[in-house]
């Protein structure tokens, strides 16, 4: 579209609205008719670990929504002189899972808690011996049974249990749903009936019998949508909600709000059978989506679904990026000693180019990048650690490599399972997050990691507010019964442009060194949580 064209298509309120509320940015994107992001907004915010809970206040989120929409509004005023009133639809998404339990007053009657505590232990092993089905402790339903088993007081005043993403787009139109790819972290779903799988239901509603709630358990969880149904409008209180200044107007269409999992799917294309996508930034996990049912369930292995419904396993890791980044902060801090100065952007760059120079295994070298709790090396707490023998090669390229390697690390664990006892095959893995942001780097430690084909498209940097615009795009332009993933592949990637790399057999015997390394090295891990109280 042409510039003319473009800021018509604003005034019109023809664009679509993705916002989606990530770990560390808030992100907003607007789409044209031909599905292309034509202007952004963000704002930066992170989480606070206040009496031993991982949590974010909600008055920050709002804050962050508001500002990372006036963003938006500003880089259209200057790159289109348009203002942005109204559009064709909005979606929202926001970091998956967690507890956010209110009462019938919309009051929040406990910390939100989100998707990187570990305190849900002895529930979620409960909770997977009585339904046969593996519960993450992320996942909603791990969090309400580990507050009923603390006697927790606020429990029998909860209404409504839901996710952040629920939660905002509830208060935007009165709508207590959620997309089914959300939905199946919040309780197990049935891909067949594509709602919470009712047997599971009855069986919690026995467990917690005893304890006399006034409330059922399905009566307080959202409602599930797919991909494609409508999940109500813009309200005037929402309108003012995301934007003070009073220019939007109500009566917007939303589509179901999704979880960045599911959003991640979309922008990468990966919703069929035999795809997969890696979001690799504050937390790093796998989606592949599956051809057959898993022979059994496994602590490490989630089963979710697409927007659409279709089941994935999910492997995922509370621990990515963060460590990696500290790191990169310190040399940043050397060099303003020495008086250089580098951009932040330049320093990640230099720094992770290195690792193409470095020895395949990292010299020896070993890192764990813990900074929370990881349940899949059975980690209720993190200690970040740097180890190294005598005779180890300490040298910068391979340092940036074992670092890099230790984000992919117990991700690794899971993917085992799935390629080595299930046999699940995958054509390849599409990339997103800012693992990737330094050309090839990020490809080839994935590629090492998998043992795949990595991918990363052309729009992946836009990411999951994209794939949420997407889904909102759908909603409204979808023509009959025509599915999301025609939809995508028919509308959205045709010819869409991007750059693979392959595994280098080098790389991946090298990574399997590494891994021997860092899974005999555990212990030192636990040891250090142990010690380092």
């Amino acid at each position: 579209m042409t510039q003319q064209e473009t800021k018509l298509a604003i005034e019109s309120g023809k664009t679509v609205l993705g916002l989606e509320l990530g770990s560390t940015r808030i992100k907003a994107v607007l789409i044209d008719e031909n599905h292309d992001p034509i202007a952004t907004g963000g704002y930066e915010w992170e989480n606070q670990f206040v009496d031993g809970i991982w949590t974010y206040s909600l008055e920050d989120a709002w804050k962050g929504l508001q500002a990372s929409y006036q963003d938006l509004c500003r880089a259209v005023a200057e790159k289109y002189d348009a203002s942005l009133r109204s559009f064709s639809a909005i979606g929202f998404s926001g970091m998956m899972h967690g507890y956010l339990a209110l009462d019938a007053q919309g009051k929040l009657l406990a910390p939100f808690r989100t998707w990187r505590n570990t305190i849900t232990g002895q529930a979620a092993a409960r909770l997977m011996d009585l339904f046969q089905f593996n519960i993450p402790q992320r996942w909603s339903i791990a969090h309400l049974y580990q507050a009923i088993l603390n006697g927790e007081s606020h429990v029998k005043d909860i209404a409504y249990l839901t996710t952040l993403a629920g939660y905002v787009h509830w208060k935007l139109t009165g709508q207590k749903v959620l997309g089914i790819g959300e939905a199946s972290g919040v309780f197990p779903v049935d891909g067949e009936t594509r709602d919470y799988d009712r047997d599971m239901l009855t069986k919690f509603g026995d467990l917690i019998k005893a304890e006399k709630f006034p409330w059922e358990i399905q009566e307080i969880l959202p409602n599930v949508l797919v991909a494609g149904d409508p999940a109500g409008v813009l309200t005037e209180e929402g309108a003012r909600l995301l934007d003070p200044s009073g220019q939007l107007q109500a009566g917007v269409p939303l589509c179901p709000p999704e979880g960045d999992a599911g959003t991640g799917m979309v922008a990468t294309n990966s919703i069929e059978e035999r795809t997969g996508n890696v979001s690799a930034g504050t937390s790093i996990f796998a989606m592949i989506v599956l051809e057959r049912p898993l022979s059994k369930p496994y602590p490490e292995i989630d089963i979710v679904a697409t927007p659409a419904g279709k089941p994935v396993a999910m492997v995922h890791s509370n621990n990515g990026t963060t460590d990696l980044n500290a790191w990169v902060d310190l040399f940043g801090e050397f060099t303003e000693v020495l008086g250089v100065a580098v951009s932040q952007s330049k320093l990640f760059e230099m720094l992770y180019q290195q690792a193409l120079k470095a020895e395949p295994d990292a010299g020896e070298l070993l890192a764990y990048n813990t900074i929370s709790g990881e349940h899949i090396t059975h980690l209720e707490e993190g200690r970040p650690l740097f180890v190294r023998k005598p005779e180890s090669r300490f040298t910068l390229a391979n340092f940036m490599r074992v670092h890099l390697f230790s984000a992919l690390g117990a991700m690794r664990i899971g993917l085992d399972i799935l390629f080595d006892e299930e046999h699940v095959q995958i054509d390849q893995i599409l990339g997103h997050g800012g693992f990737f942001k330094t050309e090839e780097v990020g490809q080839r430690m994935m590629a090492a990691a998998m043992n795949v084909p990595v991918s990363v498209m052309e729009t992946a940097g836009e990411g999951g507010a994209w794939g949420m615009a997407l889904l909102a795009a759908y909603m409204i332009q979808k023509e009959g019964e025509e599915s999301l993933e025609a939809y995508l592949n028919d509308k959205v990637f045709p010819g869409e442009g991007g750059v693979t790399v392959e595994p280098d057999p080098k790389d991946v015997a090298g990574f399997a060194e590494f891994m021997a390394r860092y899974q005999k090295g555990l212990v030192i891990e636990k040891t250090a949580v142990e010690v380092l109280g």
